[in-house]
Formats: structure tokens, C-alpha cells, sequence
């Protein structure tokens, strides 16, 4: 797990960006501090900084270049059949020089070119450079676990792990007011758009090819779904002990490291399930949990408690104090580069920045609602397509749920928030519905926070519906999977998996995003992953026996935080980001928008308001380190 920067020329102006790549790869020492380096060719420079997780050695450091001293690797991530493959290569006679998978992965190009990508198992970043037919690649992996932004100019191709990485080589920074309306929508902004226009986040699955002559863009990897074509008479057993052996195979693959290996255990089923395979395979496990001493109507740990107990794992549980939180937020506001408004990334802040302290590589349970039916829109989605009186009773008591007061940091106001958003949808067709659960931002409060014309929202609300052209005549659930597969799971989970975990060098690996995991959740019909009473129905019955009767079927509980009550106990120290002249002097937000968001935040009928303030606040700490400095 590392950082990685280059730039490719395609003149003698963009050569002179080359000394830049230094400062640009030092920006990211929080990524890889065992290591920095870069190396410079006559018309590509390519720099790295190494997180040692794999052959500690020097000679493995990056950039990495072989034998010959034609092609050089600079690689982020992890190849999990790196043994495997290097074992082939061998047997053609190929002799290495490190034990790292980094080589076998250049290696594995050199004889096979870019097909080499369909052979690799794991989560990558990568470029690599022909001197001889000075060419670059730029790969990025299947699910966008990893992360890659790039511009490219007449002068050249500039790309980097992270957006501060390019800041730093001079890029022009003027921002994208589309990807502002997506970012106020969504809570991100996905990819392939950046916060600045012109800079781009390549797509998951997709490579650049970059030439003397310009660049192409191709796509190498799709989820594969055909619902026509989905059994609906599969073995329901079989698949269960199907996905019980891969699982455990995923499991297994991504506890191979040099450095201490633990999990993350929260106590909800995906967690759960990850920690049951990696027990099984690594005795002594640690696992890590993160508890709300103040707050326990957010608290987890007893059920995290409990699969530690059953599994024998070396447990640790760090309760959150409301000191620490009040800390983390205004760390993870100055660490993000990029606006981004997840606040569940406080805790997990907190909670990486303490397992650090005993290992180097986490699992984590991230993917399973996403590919197995986990959230609260799933269910939501499964109850309107199955229609019947309740449906039409939540659509009749409409006006009662918009009178009621609600908030997310109670249980019953949080349950009339959800009655009210699941009223408001019935009348929408399944695209809009999906749109309607992905967007956390009112339509209402976007369009008057912002001064953007209709011509420019419209073109990036075709973008969003882009993400429902899949969906089939008989819509399935399935085809609700695959549109969070392909935006919020890239866009938002593993975005703040990767760069909070990277602040702290704390590499985090994603078992159930194993391509042979995914592959075979979408050969399934909708009925293995939920009906009316169960959600994650297969992951549940294939590992049941693995985990506590407790968790089988407890409700559903996203790994959130008290943010409203934080934001308010924080409120003296964060209003100098909501300063009326500054706001005026900006030019972006509606002032009395904003003014109206906060006074929400303080009312008794806060609704989504700690939302939209956390977002304001968000974006303009960022302006303030990025743009107005």
C-alpha cells in the first residue's frame, strides 16, 4: 500500500513539470513513509512512497525497474496470487530478484502485456513505463478500491493516488460547479469527476494507454449481470456452501503480509463473517472495535464482543469519548483533499488511527450490503415492489410523517425519517427511486444553496441516471446492487476507507471485493439476498454456523456517529467556516441557505440539517487550504 505520482511529456513545456513530482510525492509521505523515490526518463518521471508490506527489502522499493532496464512499475495496492503467478512465470524461466509481488506484477506485463489484468487477483494502482517504445500505462483496479486521478493537457498525462499529490505539480485549479451539485447531492463526487474541472479519478476497471501520439481509455473489467439469464431454480444450499468456500478463500488469500495482519470487527454481519474465515486461518487474530461510551444508541460492541468470544480473537475495543470525536473532526477535515462529507470517516479516523499502533494490514467487512442487500434502501425497495397494504398505508399517513419531527440520532425520529422518505417515493418510477435513495441532499437544498444554471445540473443528472440504464423491464434488486456497486461503493465507502486508513500508513484489505466473490453474488436471483424478513439472506445461512444466534438477526446499524451533538458542542470553533462575509466574498452559496441549515441544526425538527452543515463546513475548510490560500 503506497503513493504513487508520474508525468508523461508530450513536449518540452511538460518536461518542465519533472522537478515538480518530488514535492508532489513527499505531499503523500502519510501514504508510504518507509520509503520515497523517483526516478526520471527522458520523457516520463515516476516517483513512489512505499508502505513496506510485502519483502521489506530495499531492493523491492519502487519505482522498480527490470533487468533490462526497459520497463519500470510504480504500484499501489496488493497482488493476492502474486505466488501463483510468479510460480508460472518461473516455470517459462523467468528468475526474480525479490520476493515481492510488485516484480511478479512487471514481470507478468513484460511477457503478457495489458491481458495481464484479467490474471490478477487483488486491488491495484499501477503505471508502468516502455522506455523503448516510450509508452505508459495507467491502470486502476476492478471496484476502485484504490485510488487514481489524472489530467491530461497538450503538454502531458500528470497522475497521482491522491488530488494534493497533483496540486503540487502546478495543475490549474478552477472548480468543477457540476461536480459541486453532484457533491451537495451525493455526499462525494464520483468518478470520473474530480472537484476541479479538467482533473479526472479514472474509472474502476478502466486503463490508460499513453503514446508520444495522445492517449486512449479503455475498459477491461464489468461486473458481470444478465438477470434474463439468472436461474432462478438454483440449489439455494449449494450456492450457500459455494459462497462459504469462497469467502473463506478470500479470506485467506489476504492474510498473506510481512507485517502484522488484523480486523476490524464491528459487530455487524460482514464484519463478522470476515473475522470467522480469518480465525479460522490465523490463530491469535486481533480484531478492533470502536464503541460510543456516551452514546449507546450507536454502540456495537456487545455483538462485536461476542464473535471476538466465539472465535477466540485478541479483542480490542476503544470507546470514543466525546473529547476524541471533537479531535477527529477537525483532523479529517484538514486531511481531506478533496470535499467530501461521509462523517462515519470521524470514527473510522479514530479507529484506524488506534489499530495502527498493532498492525500494518486490517480486513474489513466493506461490500456486503452493497452486494448482498444490506441497507435500509434495499429493504425499502423490496417492500415497494412487493406492494400490499403496509406500502399503501405509509403512502396514506404521508402529511402525519412531514408533520412529525425527525432526526437520525434517535431511534423513533430516526424511524419517521424513513417512513417519510419511503412515502415520498412510492409514486416514483424505480430509476427515479434509486436516484431519490442514493442522493442525501434534498433537491430543495442544493438548488437553493447553489447559484448553478439549469443547462449545467442537467447534463449531471443524466449523468446519475446513467447508473439505472441496466435496469431491466421486471426490475430486480439486483439491478439496485449494481447501480451501488458501480457509484456509492466507489464513490464513497471505499474512497474513505482508502484515504482515512492511508492517513495513518494502515493498509486495509476487502475480502468480500475478491473478483470471484462478486462474480458469483450477481449469477443470484434476488431471493437468495432478501425477502420479506431477512436481508444479507446467503451470507447469513452460509456462515450461520459460524456466528453468535445473536447476530443472525439483528437490525441493521451503519457505522454512524452522534453528529449533530458533535457538530453543536463544536459549533464555536467551526462558525469562522460560515462567516457571513466570507460566504459573500466566495460567491458560491445562497447566504441564507446556509443561515437556514444551521438554525435547522439547532431546532427541535433537525431533519437532515447536521447533513447539509457538515457538508457547508466541509467544502469550505477545504476551500480555505486548497483555493483560498
Amino acid at each position: 500500500m503506497c503513493g504513487i505520482a508520474g508525468m508523461y511529456a508530450f513536449n518540452e513545456e511538460g518536461k518542465k513539470a519533472f522537478n515538480r513530482l518530488d514535492a508532489s510525492i513527499h505531499s503523500m509521505l502519510h501514504r508510504g513513509p518507509d520509503f520515497q523515490q523517483v526516478k526520471q526518463f527522458d520523457t516520463c518521471t515516476l516517483g513512489h512512497s512505499r508502505l513496506s508490506v510485502i519483502d521489506l527489502s530495499q531492493e523491492a522499493s519502487q519505482p522498480f525497474t527490470d533487468a533490462s532496464c526497459r520497463f519500470t512499475i510504480v504500484f499501489n495496492g496488493e497482488i493476492f496470487n502474486f505466488k501463483t503467478l510468479r510460480s508460472g512465470l518461473e516455470s517459462q524461466g523467468i528468475r526474480f530478484r525479490t520476493n515481492s509481488d510488485t516484480e511478479v506484477l512487471l514481470q507478468l506485463y513484460i511477457q503478457k502485456g495489458i491481458d495481464c489484468i484479467h490474471e490478477l487477483n487483488g486491488f491495484f494502482a499501477f503505471a508502468i513505463y516502455d522506455r523503448k517504445n516510450n509508452e505508459l500505462i495507467v491502470v486502476r483496479d476492478r471496484y476502485g478500491i484504490k485510488p487514481l486521478y489524472y489530467i491530461i493537457t497538450s503538454d502531458g498525462c500528470f497522475f497521482a493516488s491522491e488530488l494534493r499529490a497533483l496540486i503540487k505539480m502546478g495543475i490549474e485549479k478552477k472548480i468543477d460547479r457540476g461536480a459541486l451539485y453532484l457533491y451537495f447531492k451525493l455526499g462525494y463526487i464520483p468518478a470520473p469527476y474530480s472537484i476541479f474541472q479538467n482533473v479526472f479519478k479514472l474509472e474502476p476497471g478502466n486503463y490508460i494507454h499513453i503514446t508520444p501520439a495522445g492517449y486512449t481509455k479503455k475498459q477491461y473489467y464489468q461486473i458481470p449481470y444478465a438477470p434474463l439469464r439468472i436461474d432462478e431454480k438454483q440449489d439455494y444450499n449449494q450456492a450457500c456452501n459455494t459462497m462459504y468456500e469462497l469467502i473463506s478463500s478470500a479470506v485467506k488469500d489476504r492474510l498473506v503480509a510481512d507485517v502484522p495482519v488484523g480486523a476490524f470487527l464491528s459487530g455487524g454481519i460482514d464484519s463478522s463473517v470476515v473475522v470467522s474465515a480469518a480465525a479460522r486461518y490465523h490463530k491469535g487474530l486481533h480484531t478492533f472495535s470502536i464503541g460510543y461510551k456516551d452514546h449507546p444508541y450507536f454502540d456495537e460492541t456487545r455483538y462485536a464482543n461476542l464473535v471476538a468470544k466465539k472465535h477466540g480473537t485478541i479483542h480490542e475495543v476503544f470507546q470514543l469519548s466525546m473529547r476524541e470525536m471533537q479531535e477527529s473532526l477537525h483532523q479529517v477535515l484538514h486531511h481531506i483533499d478533496e470535499p467530501f462529507a461521509d462523517s462515519s470517516a470521524i470514527p473510522f479516523q479514530v479507529l484506524c488511527r488506534h489499530v495502527k499502533k498493532h498492525v500494518t494490514v486490517a480486513l474489513s467487512g466493506d461490500a456486503g450490503d452493497e452486494l448482498f442487500g444490506g441497507y435500509n434502501k434495499h429493504a425499502a425497495e423490496f417492500q415497494i415492489l412487493q406492494g400490499g397494504i403496509k406500502s399503501k398505508l405509509v403512502g396514506v399517513l404521508t402529511p402525519l410523517w412531514a408533520l412529525l419531527p425527525k432526526s437520525r440520532e434517535s431511534f423513533l425520529g430516526n424511524r419517521i425519517r424513513q417512513l417519510h422518505r419511503y412515502a415520498s417515493a412510492l409514486h416514483f418510477t424505480p430509476e427515479e427511486r434509486y436516484i431519490n435513495w442514493a442522493c442525501i441532499g434534498s433537491d430543495e437544498f442544493v438548488n437553493s444553496l447553489l447559484s448553478i444554471q439549469e443547462t449545467e445540473k442537467e447534463g449531471f443528472n443524466i449523468f446519475l441516471k446513467n447508473y439505472t440504464s441496466h435496469f431491466s423491464k421486471s426490475h430486480t434488486i439486483n439491478d439496485i446492487l449494481l447501480a451501488d456497486m458501480k457509484l456509492v461503493l466507489p464513490g464513497d465507502m471505499l474512497y474513505k476507507v482508502d484515504s482515512i486508513s492511508m492517513m495513518h500508513a494502515l493498509e486495509v484489505r476487502v475480502p468480500l471485493l475478491d473478483y470471484r466473490v462478486v462474480n458469483f453474488a450477481f449469477s443470484l436471483p434476488d431471493a437468495f439476498k432478501i425477502d420479506q424478513h431477512r436481508r444479507k439472506k446467503i451470507l447469513i445461512d452460509a456462515f450461520r454456523k459460524d456466528l453468535p444466534e445473536e447476530l443472525l438477526n439483528r437490525p441493521k446499524k451503519g457505522f454512524e456517529l452522534p453528529l449533530r451533538d458533535l457538530l453543536m458542542k463544536e459549533w464555536p470553533e467551526l462558525q469562522e467556516l460560515v462567516d457571513n462575509d466570507f460566504i459573500i466574498e466566495q460567491g458560491i452559496f445562497d447566504l441564507q441557505r446556509v443561515k437556514t441549515s444551521i438554525s435547522k441544526l439547532f431546532s427541535n425538527n433537525p431533519e437532515d440539517a447536521h447533513f447539509e452543515v457538515w457538508a457547508i463546513l466541509v467544502f469550505q475548510q477545504w476551500y480555505k487550504q486548497y483555493i483560498n490560500v
